[in-house]
């Protein structure tokens, strides 16, 4: 086997340990959920049944593996994906929506953080709730199991989604093949629920049931539960590798089982009750609870996972403050670990389990958040197909007809869920969405009034080679960091004409971010010599927005773009402007949001540590900005 077909693989292996561990956990709790809406008393009727597995699995075949299989993972940046890749493309486009459009993309993102506090709260309790299963009288303590299980999981995400992956992807090749098998083992001894297959039998139920099949709709969704996060992690393990055990091993074990669990209904409707663990034998279900909690661990895995790649793309794109970013892998850049997500995520996770204490109270949680970040990503999606790739109008219409018409039927059916804990998401989506525009405000506000106060820097220059008092040029090699191309970082103005003092070679360094995911690092950076021969130089670095900013690295790989730049950029000396913001009574932001604003610009991580300077050859050098 050649080296490439083994990484091919490894990385379809380790996308079964991150990617697709909620979708391939909703049979836990999706059949017994819909057929809970339904009522058991009509679980005797075979089109219903036949109808509800047809409406799963066309569901899933249209959602999954047509829409973001076949469709949107091809609309990625650089590899990377998740909505806020197509925000990226959309954000330095000149289209006449641009705004309305970048703000339906953040509710996107805002609506996934709310899917990535409730999935890995549903999916571990549907699994520890087996023990209701084989032990009753263990019930009360489903929810401290539960609780221990989340703490651990939290507790590995440090060492990144390599390992995690190399970790899981085993248990979920295992869980697969065994989910699917238990479901033959059940279609052989029923065949005639293979019927379902057919979207005949969905367009029936819904014809012979409208509203049976308007209220299955509401809970079909949880079997497409992580579409989102499937999409946001592909830029940890590629399109390819995810596209291809998806049709190899995911869709068929998931539809295997989904049929099988109906063929057992049919024979035994007392089975509603738990439709996935009662497939199994009475002394294999022990097993088989263990073997659903690693799984349901992998599906938590996938939320966190993305989570955190939404999270640094939101930090780079200027939407959220700048957090601790941990690259945990020195071979794949898509592999990041983000303490402070994961922290705000375990609190949050925790608190639902308590809250709600079984997967069937937290079910009506999930709909709304699910389907809107789905159409979410249909609509931006669109716009990409048409005024990025340059698709007909026809092409577009046909995809948006079909999609976004199925998507918009989900949510219309969710809805009666928002006073059932579909209310939850949409309050933490709506947190988010706050804390997103306070800050975005904020920063333009603090950019604006920063600007007006820096000069541009040729014309400062030109003034420092025009001064008559001596100025005192310091031995040694100094780099002062810039917030805006071409105008005068304050710490230089201040060493300039407070000081009187400027070291023998400046290079001042702007961080630029472009619209691309990724940068390769010798593209990275310009160089300008600003005219003169006084050792004063300029270099724009461009990084991605998945890319984590170094600059001593990044100005140790250009050295020999000038002499400018020959020097050993950890032994140099590095200043850096700090703005700190405090609340004024001038008009642009809300009392609360001024408050709200200066507390995450207090909080946010240092230019220093973001861009990874020596610390004991750092100066930083505050500015007051009143917001």
């Amino acid at each position: 086997m050649t080296h490439k077909k083994q990484k091919l693989l490894g990385l379809m292996l380790g996308s079964l340990g991150v990617v697709f561990g909620d979708i391939g956990t909703s049979p836990l709790y999706a059949l017994k959920v819909i057929f809970s809406l339904n009522g058991t008393s009509n679980v005797g009727d075979q089109t219903l049944v036949y109808g509800v597995i047809s409406l799963i699995l066309w569901t899933i075949t249209l959602i999954v593996s047509i829409k973001y299989i076949g469709f949107v993972m091809r609309a990625s940046n650089q590899g990377e994906g998740g909505v806020m890749a197509l925000v990226s493309l959309i954000k330095d486009s000149k289209l006449k929506r641009r705004p309305l459009l970048i703000a339906v993309g953040l509710v996107g993102v805002a609506l996934f953080y709310g899917d990535s506090v409730v999935t890995p709260a549903i999916s571990v309790l549907s699994a520890v709730e087996g023990l209701n299963v084989v032990a009753p009288e263990l019930s009360n303590l489903v929810v401290p199991i539960t609780l221990v299980i989340l703490l651990a999981l939290f507790g590995i995400q440090r060492y990144g989604t390599a390992v995690i992956g190399k970790f899981f992807g085993p248990i979920m090749l295992v869980w697969f093949l065994t989910i699917g098998i238990a479901g033959a083992w059940h279609i052989t001894r029923n065949p005639d629920i293979l019927r379902a297959l057919m979207p005949t039998e969905a367009m029936a139920f819904i014809t012979h049931h409208p509203l049976a099949a308007f209220l299955s709709l509401g809970a079909v969704v949880l079997a497409v539960t992580g579409t989102e996060a499937l999409y946001a992690d592909m830029g940890h393990f590629g399109r390819k590798p995810i596209a291809r055990i998806w049709f190899l091993l995911v869709f068929p074990a998931l539809a295997l089982c989904y049929l099988g669990q109906g063929a057992l209904i049919l024979t035994n409707p007392q089975a509603i009750s738990n439709p996935f663990f009662l497939l199994f034998p009475e002394w294999l279900r022990i097993p088989i609870i263990v073997l659903a909690t690693l799984a349901t661990l992998t599906a938590s895995q996938a939320v966190i996972s993305g989570a955190f790649s939404l999270t640094r793309q939101a930090i780079q794109l200027h939407y959220l403050p700048r957090l601790t970013i941990r690259q945990t892998s020195d071979k794949l850049i898509g592999q990041i670990y983000l303490p402070y997500v994961n922290v705000l995520l375990l609190i949050a996770v925790a608190l639902l389990v308590v809250a709600f204490g079984s997967s069937s109270n937290l079910a009506g949680a999930y709909g709304v958040a699910v389907c809107g970040t789905l159409l979410v990503d249909s609509i931006l999606f669109a716009v990409t197909m048409r005024y990025f790739w340059h698709k007909s109008r026809w092409s577009v219409g046909l995809f948006a007809s079909v999609f976004i018409s199925l998507e918009l039927l989900l949510l219309s059916a969710n809805l009666p869920k928002i006073s059932h804990g579909g209310w939850l998401t949409l309050a933490i989506a709506a947190v988010i969405l706050v804390i997103m525009h306070t800050w975005i405000s904020g920063q333009r506000i603090t950019t604006r009034r920063r600007k007006a106060a820096e000069r541009p820097l040729r014309e400062f220059i030109t003034e420092v080679q025009q001064r008559d008092d001596q100025l005192v040029r310091l031995p040694g090699q100094a780099v002062y960091i810039g917030h805006h191309t071409g105008l005068t970082p304050s710490a230089l103005r201040t060493a300039v004409e407070e000081l009187h003092e400027l070291h023998e070679k400046v290079v001042i360094v702007y961080v630029e971010t472009s619209s691309a995911a990724h940068v390769p690092p010798d593209g990275r950076a310009a160089f300008d010599g600003l005219d003169y021969a006084d050792g004063i130089s300029q270099v724009t670095l461009t990084y991605g927005f998945h890319d984590s900013p170094n600059i001593p690295k990044a100005l140790e790989l250009i050295r020999h773009l000038s002499p400018e730049l020959e020097f050993d950029p950890y032994k140099a000396v590095y200043f850096i402007s700090l703005t700190r913001v405090i609340t004024s009574k001038r008009r642009g932001m809300l009392g609360w949001q001024k408050n709200l604003y200066t507390a995450m610009s207090s909080n946010a991580l240092s230019a220093s540590d973001y861009y990874h300077l020596p610390m004991a050859d750092t100066i930083e050098m505050r500015t007051l900005i009143k917001v």
